[in-house]
């Protein structure tokens, strides 16, 4: 039996989240609704202006949520991952260790500065990203732990990896490794902006093909270019041999191999859409790593992110979690 359900690899970034207006964004000259990577002076320029925002802080990065809530669920996650040796690069490795999740904080810490992300929420509880990644940009093969890797049952990337080219050329090395040592492969596309101007990275990425493929239907159709869900789905069919589309109010779509499965959306009032696809991830890969069916691990998934978007930040206590967790037990 493996020693971790999961081993995760991704950008270690510390949130800072605010609630903000749309006429914030357009005054910014930001993107609404995507990730947009900024430098640091820019970043600086963006939190300057909301400086009279109140803010919440959080260690983040889209994998890091999945391999918390892959534990707060009651399994086992190892996460690789790039900080400084900064005052937010001994938060962040506090803070992760503190929810449970191994890492590599044997590695030396370099000088530097920590990867950070403005979240920006707006009233309608979508979540815009301006993220600096500062160090975690260099992430490298150095911060794989190929022993944790071997003994894991699933390893699973982040899409946001795509944009360094050798974070890439570590999710490529890793994959290698968990293929060859019998470990199951998993991705996430992240965000459309990941699709549409890292396409062929991301493609070098899944290389011959995942176990298990993880995108929102912005992110699937655009990575497909196909019209319509049908061609959407055919497409992501030719990339992994499971799938799951998160469709937000409208559910999911899950691709076992042979079904295809409609995964009912829990109604809510959403107040803050930061994670839901994070924790979507977590929940599913922590239901299948139980040996729940898709169905199943579909409804916890649809649930747990259902619940966290209710409040903000991309995180859940753990009593919370695990509050979800005794429905479908």
């Amino acid at each position: 039996m493996a020693k971790y359900d999961v081993y995760g690899i991704g950008n270690a970034l510390v949130d800072m989240e605010y609630e903000v207006d749309v006429a914030d964004l357009e005054a910014l000259g930001i993107d609404k609704g995507v990730m947009t990577l900024v430098d640091e002076e820019h970043q600086l320029r963006i939190m300057n202006h909301l400086a009279a925002h109140p803010h919440q802080r959080s260690s983040g990065g889209s994998a890091a949520n999945s391999m918390i809530a892959v534990r707060q669920f009651g399994g086992t996650s190892f996460y690789s991952c790039k900080v400084a040796g900064d005052d937010l690069g001994h938060f962040y490795m506090q803070d992760l260790r503190a929810g449970g999740v191994n890492t590599n904080h044997h590695t030396e810490k370099e000088p530097g500065h920590t990867g950070r992300c403005v979240v920006l929420v707006t009233p309608d509880s979508d979540r815009t990203l301006c993220t600096f990644l500062g160090i975690s940009g260099g992430l490298s093969t150095k911060e794989l732990v190929e022993d944790a890797l071997r003994d894991s049952a699933c390893f699973y990337m982040e899409g946001y990896l795509v944009t360094s080219e050798t974070a890439r050329q570590a999710c490529i090395a890793a994959k290698g490794l968990a293929e060859a040592s019998g470990v199951k492969t998993a991705i996430s596309l992240s965000d459309p902006n990941m699709v549409r101007f890292f396409k062929a990275g991301l493609l070098e990425m899944i290389g011959a093909g995942v176990d298990l493929l993880f995108a929102n239907e912005d992110e699937a159709r655009d990575m497909a270019g196909a019209a319509d869900l049908s061609g959407t789905v055919a497409y992501l069919k030719t990339l992994s041999r499971e799938f799951v589309i998160t469709r937000g109010s409208k559910g999911a779509l899950v691709w076992d191999g042979q079904k295809l499965f409609d995964i009912d959306p829990v109604k809510v009032e959403a107040v803050d859409t930061v994670g839901a696809g994070d924790m979507f991830a977590g929940a599913f890969l922590y239901g299948r790593g139980q040996g729940w069916d898709h169905p199943r691990a579909g409804a916890l998934a649809s649930a747990a992110a259902a619940q966290l978007v209710t409040r903000l930040g991309p995180r859940m206590a753990a009593a919370e979690t695990q509050s979800v967790l005794h429905r479908f037990q």
